[in-house]
């Protein structure tokens, strides 16, 4: 069986750091090299990567971001696919890496599976289409971290852009997928947990993620720059209606009528006691 390279990157995130290292280390297979790249952590991070040195290969130095954390990650990594799993995320069951190596093989480029996004308050499970077009990039991405990417498409077309803070992964994906027409498989499996309190959830940084969007498409689908202007504006404006529906006094008393009728209607089907 292959070796599968899981990458990940962690900077002052012992918590998360032990609960993904043990994750990975709890796999029923011996066919996994773990590369973590750490940003020079100032909490006990370095503590935990020399407690688990003889299950992980780590790099500890100051870094200028993810991305470039990343990159160092693949560079690092022999597996002929790498899985970027950082600190804090989790493998979803014990046996997913050893189901899913069976199905990896060299005639694609990408596979990717169901993500699970969790965080103190709410869990739920994405589930990702098998077929990947323009308009499914302009609104979302694939989920890095149930996604095997062939290390050799890094070298066939680019490593992460390293300026970028958070849209690096969507830019390798888009161009990956819709300039480069990689092959891709959907596996129908959930892959990992994925922690909602990275860089991309904070609701801070949605003109961030805006902006740095903006910039990958003019730079690699410039006639496609209106068509992202247009569903972001619809986006908006919808995020501003349902906003405004759920605090206006008129919404409170739809919702209470609304209510009443339905049991009421509910009431009338009951069934009658004999």
């Amino acid at each position: 069986m292959q070796l599968l390279s899981i990458i990940t990157v962690n900077y002052n995130n012992e918590s998360g750091l032990k609960d993904t290292i043990e994750s990975v280390k709890k796999q029923n297979i011996d066919n996994i090299e773990h590369i973590i790249i750490d940003g020079a952590s100032t909490d006990n991070s370095l503590s935990i990567l020399e407690e688990y040195s003889s299950h992980i290969t780590y790099k500890s130095e100051p870094d200028k971001g993810i991305y470039q954390a990343m990159n160092k990650g693949v560079k690092l990594a022999r597996g002929e696919f790498v899985l970027f799993l950082n600190s804090g995320d989790i493998l979803y069951s014990d046996e997913v890496i050893s189901k899913t190596l069976l199905s990896l093989k060299p005639d694609y480029d990408l596979y990717y599976g169901d993500l699970i996004f969790k965080s103190n308050t709410h869990t739920s499970l994405r589930q990702y289409p098998e077929q990947l077009n323009f308009s499914f990039f302009l609104k979302e991405s694939l989920p890095h971290p149930a996604t095997f990417i062939k290390k050799s498409l890094f070298n066939r077309i680019f490593y992460y852009t390293e300026t970028f803070k958070i849209v690096s992964d969507w830019e390798f994906f888009i161009y990956a997928v819709c300039k480069e027409n990689v092959r891709y498989k959907y596996l129908e499996e959930t892959i990992s947990v994925f922690g909602l309190d990275g860089i991309s959830n904070n609701p801070e940084n949605k003109k961030l993620i805006a902006s740095e969007r903006k910039e990958v498409l003019q730079k690699h689908f410039p006639a496609f720059i209106d068509d992202y202007k247009d569903i972001s504006l619809l986006d908006n404006n919808r995020f501003k209606i349902l906003k405004e529906l759920e605090t206006s006094s008129f919404s409170k008393k739809l919702n209470s009528i609304w209510l009443r009728l339905v049991l009421f209607l509910i009431k009338r089907k009951a069934p009658k006691k004999l």
